[in-house]
């Protein structure tokens, strides 16, 4: 499911990502309300994402690619999160798979999967399950290194993706990340994504049965995870970059709807202390402590990012891999609450009119705390904790 390929172009810079990245979130601003209220495959917009040279940002150069920093990451992800997160939470999985292969691939799988992510290929992921005892309760199975089977659930971006990264346990239940052509034999993508926000990540379901595995493209992801690692705080600070982004695009439309359409309480405008609603002094006051939060996520998100290029894909040691983790698990832990927070004070800010189902502003919060429920923030709240009194390190499984 895909639109007509475009060949990207090679970014050359991180200030060239980062236009890159304006361009995108300009594209695809006019369908918006549309891709929340449908819920359809964005194939067009993905299409964008793919020729707009982005998904080869985090290759490193010696493979052809840009190798930006993880600040510029953070600020594309934000920008274009700020228009359609749904959009931004697509390639997450990409650059996450992106840092597997860095460290953990070998010359031929880098050659190999680099090469299609600067051609415009796009990894998509199927990590997850539904049914177990938990989120990495697997049941997926690869036989003899070469067949696959099993069912994966928050595919996100693979109905539109190259290839699949899909992991699974063993003959000797060991954890194995697998790739497969999204097109290959046995491969089925449902579209049963049927939530309240971030509708356009299409982020459904996935089944294998019996599925030709190239033993070549199979990484011992086990390994990853035996060793001080910084995938988890990686790819967490993409989500972070999502919060962030959707808190700021919901001060951006209240502040754009008061100034334009909203009107003031009519007590104050009796009294003839304000003539418009960007005047009234309980809207001003809301206003800029909600900006003044939005700001505090953001410099949260660029110290965690600043934090994670020091440290780099492979921390010294554990105390680095711990410090890493905590600075991202503030700044995702905040973001979230801060993104919540200003898309449901919109509505306090402006009225009942802006509840109007033709503004769609409801996405917001819809997309926000949707978005926040992947992962508890009260958890986080708890690393950081112990962290800081206690001197715990946080777990190295690569969630946090």
């Amino acid at each position: 499911m895909t639109a007509t390929s475009i060949a990207p172009p090679l970014l050359a810079s991180d200030a060239e990502a980062i236009v890159a990245a304006r361009e995108l979130a300009d594209a695809i601003t006019p369908g918006v309300i549309d891709r929340d209220r449908t819920g359809a495959v964005p194939v067009t917009e993905l299409a964008e994402l793919d020729a707009s040279g982005l998904l080869a940002i985090t290759v490193p150069r010696a493979h052809g690619g840009t190798d930006v920093s993880m600040v510029t990451l953070a600020e594309v992800i934000r920008t274009i999160a700020a228009i359609d997160p749904a959009i931004a939470q697509v390639p997450q999985g990409h650059f996450l798979i992106v840092d597997v292969l860095a460290v953990w691939g070998t010359d031929h799988q880098r050659q190999q999967l680099f090469g299609e992510a600067l051609t415009g290929g796009r990894f998509g992921n199927a990590l997850s399950e539904r049914g177990g005892r938990h989120a990495q309760d697997l049941t997926t199975r690869l036989r003899d290194g070469r067949r696959l089977d099993g069912r994966k659930y928050y595919c996100t971006g693979a109905l539109s993706a190259r290839w699949i990264a899909v992991s699974a346990l063993d003959d000797e239940d060991r954890l194995v990340l697998a790739f497969v052509p999204r097109d290959a034999d046995g491969v089925a993508l449902d579209q049963d994504w049927n939530t309240m926000g971030q509708r356009a990540t299409v982020s459904g379901g996935a089944s294998f049965v019996d599925v030709a595995v190239d033993p070549e493209l199979v990484i011992p992801y086990h390994e990853a995870f035996a060793v001080p690692q910084q995938l988890g705080a990686r790819a967490q600070l993409v989500h972070a970059a999502i919060q962030v982004g959707i808190a700021g695009g919901a001060l951006r439309d209240a502040g754009e709807f008061v100034r334009t359409r909203g009107r003031p309480f009519f007590e104050a405008a009796r009294a003839g202390w304000a003539a418009t609603a960007a005047e009234d002094v309980y809207t001003i006051g809301r206003y800029g402590r909600l900006a003044t939060r939005v700001r505090a996520a953001e410099t949260l998100l660029a110290d965690a990012a600043a934090t994670q290029q020091e440290i780099g894909r492979r921390p010294a040691d554990a105390a680095a891999a711990a410090r890493g983790s905590i600075a991202v698990a503030q700044a995702k832990a905040f973001a979230s609450e801060v993104a919540v927070e200003v898309a449901s004070d919109l509505f306090a800010l402006t009225g009942a009119s802006a509840a109007d189902e033709r503004y769609d502003l409801s996405r917001h919060w819809r997309n926000a705390r949707t978005h926040a429920s992947h992962d508890p923030a009260d958890w986080k709240y708890h690393h950081v904790g112990n962290f800081l009194l206690n001197g715990a390190l946080p777990p190295n499984h690569g969630q946090l």
